[in-house]
């Protein structure tokens, strides 16, 4: 199937859509081109003024937006809900402080006068995954379009009728016709997209795999993107750790969106002296979250996105049991419609397994046990990803050491890994380059103009 709409939660199809043809991409690029040279001199103020409105729109439409994520990706209505408002809180973020972000910077100098100038670059491609159809792509949009660039959205084919709704959004907002553009193609275009002369950067969310491929487009064509890929968070819990806080958070940050998020907690690593109890509390809680139709307001855990997913995930599971992991609760695929995974937690699980190095991408929490800080340490670290970690612990000896020798883009200390607009986000090593929110986030996608005067 393409671009279509598909309840994960039945599996019903409910609505296709066409994609563009290579004749309608060229009058999208040409009308982002043309927007970009009236839309990057108008006023900051202006631009603070529709990126308000966005966020006013979001705010009022959350239910109803809500109701349109759930449909398309399977996220409890809860959960869509709070993302609504979530991209309506990065809206009026940038609103407010676009225009501090993109000051003159004065330098110091043998000039009479330097600085460092902040212009924008032009139209820029952001290729934005379904796990959050709305906060991605306004993570995005909101300091791109604060800053003057113009925006083209490359959605995932399984939530077009988001895509939509967002080039919508904007365009009630007031801004101008051109400036966010939704473009319902097949991942097969976005080489044409990206290697287009008119494109001058881009951004994906993502896989490795579509990360690498998207790099080394841009990259032939010297092109700067910023990658968010995947992620197999550390959650490290030593001996001093508030253990009834750290169990409860656990839930959440294992159970978010489904279990389908970069930042979830993955992989457990518990200290030995208080294993038993997390892991018993753990499972009692897991098996007490109520799994079903998402958009009951009191479901816990909804359908996975899709199939493939539901059966990747299934076959990472089986492969770490057959190979010795203890099953603590669920690991099998209830029989019903939909793509439903149970919450699941492995425990004892041997090396050479998927869980060494596989990002498990559903409600699906693996534990490890370790008998030392450096221990943790070392397990955390030794993976290809690096993108957010959380470690519980209330000795200032052992934050200091966790802070400093994590090898993640963000560490969280008794506190979950989530996304902030006011901290800059992305990870390192597998995980991605470059960095999303915050005064960094906008500056990714600006010209750093250096300004000399006699």
């Amino acid at each position: 199937m393409g671009i279509a709409t598909i309840n994960p939660a039945t599996g019903e199809l409910l609505r296709t859509f066409e994609p563009l043809t290579d004749l309608e991409i060229d009058q999208y690029l040409e009308r982002a081109h043309q927007a970009f040279q009236q839309y990057r001199w108008l006023s900051l103020s202006q631009r603070a003024i529709w990126m308000h409105k966005a966020g006013d729109i979001l705010e009022q439409q959350a239910e109803s937006l809500g109701k349109i994520i759930t449909l398309e990706m399977g996220k409890p209505l809860r959960g869509a809900i709070a993302e609504a408002q979530k991209s309506a809180s990065v809206c009026h973020y940038y609103a407010d402080n676009g225009a501090e972000f993109l000051a003159d910077t004065p330098v110091a100098t043998d000039a009479s006068q330097s600085f460092v100038r902040y212009q924008p670059l032009g139209p820029i491609l952001a290729v934005m995954p379904w796990n959050f159809p709305f906060w991605q792509v306004f993570r995005f949009a909101a300091p791109a379009l604060m800053a003057g660039n113009v925006g083209l959205l490359k959605h995932a084919s399984n939530v077009p009728q988001c895509a939509l709704k967002i080039a919508e959004i904007f365009q009630e907002a007031g801004f101008p016709e051109g400036v966010f553009q939704t473009l319902l193609i097949g991942s097969d275009k976005v080489a044409q997209v990206i290697t287009d002369a008119r494109i001058k950067a881009g951004t994906l969310t993502g896989s490795e795999p579509a990360g690498v491929s998207f790099a080394s487009l841009a990259g032939k064509y010297l092109k700067k993107v910023v990658l968010e890929l995947g992620g197999s968070d550390p959650f490290i819990v030593l001996d001093s750790a508030d253990l009834p806080l750290a169990i409860e958070t656990a839930v959440t940050a294992r159970m978010l969106n489904n279990g389908q998020s970069c930042i979830a907690a993955k992989r457990f690593i518990l200290a030995d002296s208080i294993a038993d109890q997390f892991e018993q509390q753990l499972a009692d809680k897991f098996a007490a979250l109520k799994v079903g139709d998402p958009m009951n307001l009191d479901t816990d855990v909804g359908p996975l996105a899709t199939p493939d997913i539901l059966q990747d995930l299934d076959m990472q599971v089986q492969a770490c049991i057959v190979k010795g992991a203890t099953v603590l609760t669920g690991s099998h695929p209830p029989d019903r419609p939909g793509n439903f995974y149970p919450p699941t937690i492995l425990t004892r699980i041997p090396p050479g397994t998927p869980a060494d190095q596989e990002e498990f991408f559903g409600p699906v929490a693996l534990i490890f046990r370790v008998k030392s800080l450096d221990e943790a340490i070392t397990l955390a670290n030794g993976t290809s990803f690096g993108l957010g970690a959380s470690a519980w612990t209330t000795n200032p000896q052992e934050q200091d050491r966790l802070m400093s020798e994590l090898e993640a883009g963000a560490v969280f200390i008794n506190g979950m890994v989530k996304s902030d607009p006011r901290l800059p986000f992305g990870g390192i090593k597998h995980s991605g380059y470059g960095r999303e929110l915050s005064i960094q986030g906008m500056h990714e996608f600006l010209n750093i103009k250096t300004v000399w005067i006699k």
